[in-house]
């Protein structure tokens, strides 16, 4: 019975700690303005959305990653699918909790935005380099 509780109690620490580097993450990307040609990439003219974040995530794709973003982006969409998963079923029963997921949900699709945004800064400084030899 002990161990169940330890279990649990370690399960519980883990998912506040990951929730808290997910947020850090989500706020750090928050400061950060897009560039105009990410907005006409992705057609997206204000924030984005919950519903922006699985195009953004299918441009970023597209995009060769930049290694700084990996552990980032991975954790950043497992997040967004946990919010996916407690929207779709506990939060259906509490109201105030969807708002906050879909918040947060939006959160995600902000730090997605951009990350692309970087990719594709990143990317031209690479071809800048290339064209230089």
């Amino acid at each position: 019975m002990m161990a169940v509780l330890i279990f649990a109690v370690s399960v519980v620490t883990l998912l506040m700690f990951f929730v808290s580097y997910c947020r850090s993450l989500m706020a750090a990307s928050s400061r950060h303005l897009p560039s105009p040609e990410v907005r006409d990439v992705t057609g997206i003219r204000d924030l984005p959305t919950a519903r922006d974040y699985v195009k953004v995530i299918q441009l970023l794709h597209l995009c060769p990653e930049r290694p700084d973003d990996r552990a980032g982006l991975r954790a950043v969409g497992l997040y967004y699918d946990i919010l996916q998963m407690t929207q779709q079923s506990i939060a259906r029963l509490v109201p105030q909790l969807r708002a906050w997921t879909e918040n947060e949900r939006a959160g995600c699709a902000n730090f997605a935005f951009v990350a692309l945004d970087r990719c594709i800064a990143f990317n031209r400084e690479v071809l800048a380099r290339e064209g230089e030899f």
